[in-house]
């Protein structure tokens, strides 16, 4: 029973209307620019009050910038393409060779299991930077410069470690009676693992997933230097708004807006798993 009184229930539904307006101010403003030209973007004092155009979202759409220099050809739905192939082809990747590598570091301790996984886990810490320059100079050699095969593997170097480590502690947290249990029945490891675990574990492997599609989704370092412009995922392409006659906000607005668009539908379709799966899994290994 709630005994607060009516002012401390008040308190705290203003409390937490400020903060979303707080979070949600940026993001909302950044909708508003992309319905503005860059006149009324810059104009000073800023208002909230203008007349919307859809001008910048039918720039992307049609690839043609019109700026003050003239028209500017851009790829932005290309790219926008690009993004979800490397994105869905990693994350898929990465779960098929994730998740039973997480189960076999759940279920079966051998002699250096954690160092290999911790070894495994550094790779997603490491800084981009440092291995840059050696990936550059070995994707010359192996001809996967500017492919997708290329980018597709250098992606699911981010996404693996982050699968690998949820899904391992949301196994974890299964108790390993019921899998010996439908093992006594005469069934397969593989059965097991197929028919038991992996329903089991769906929440986290969901969560894992949606984490590593977001983290290969905004990925910018290695696309800039490994890939050219048909290739690039949707975060380097965005520098083309950034012109020699100015700064386009309005096409950076837009692309913004669609370019999250994605995520965001995704992470609202699978809240219910993320929320479960990182409350749950990511607390242990």
């Amino acid at each position: 029973m709630d005994h607060a009184s009516p002012m401390t229930r008040w308190l705290k539904g203003l409390a937490l209307t400020l903060v979303v307006i707080f979070f949600m101010f940026p993001i909302l403003w950044i909708v508003l620019m992309s319905f503005q030209t860059n006149e009324t973007i810059l104009r000073m004092p800023p208002s909230v009050v203008f007349t919307p155009t859809l001008e910048n979202y039918q720039a992307l759409i049609t690839g043609k910038l019109v700026s003050s220099a003239g028209v500017l050809e851009i790829q932005f739905m290309r790219n926008l393409m690009n993004s979800v192939i490397l994105s869905v082809c990693s994350v898929a990747l990465s779960l098929l060779l994730g998740v039973p590598a997480a189960y076999a570091f759940a279920r079966h301790k051998f002699r250096g299991s954690e160092d290999i996984a911790f070894t495994l886990l550094s790779f997603r810490f490491a800084p981009p930077l440092l291995v840059l320059l050696p990936l550059a100079l070995y994707f010359q050699d192996l001809g996967l410069a500017n492919t997708y095969i290329g980018l597709i593997w250098v992606y699911q170097l981010i996404c693996l470690p982050l699968i690998l480590w949820i899904v391992r502690g949301y196994f974890e947290d299964i108790s390993p009676d019921v899998e010996h249990a439908y093992r006594l029945a005469g069934h397969s490891w593989f059965s097991t693992f197929r028919r038991i675990a992996l329903p089991l574990a769906g929440p986290g492997i969901a969560a894992a997933g949606l984490l590593a599609f977001i983290f290969a989704w905004n990925n910018f370092v290695f696309a800039l230097v490994l890939a050219s412009a048909d290739k690039q995922p949707v975060t380097v392409g965005a520098l083309a708004f950034v012109t020699a006659s100015g700064i386009q906000y309005g096409q950076i607005a837009a692309g913004i807006v669609l370019s999250i668009a994605p995520t965001l539908a995704l992470a609202l379709y699978a809240q219910r798993y993320l929320v479960e799966g990182l409350s749950l899994g990511a607390v242990k290994g």
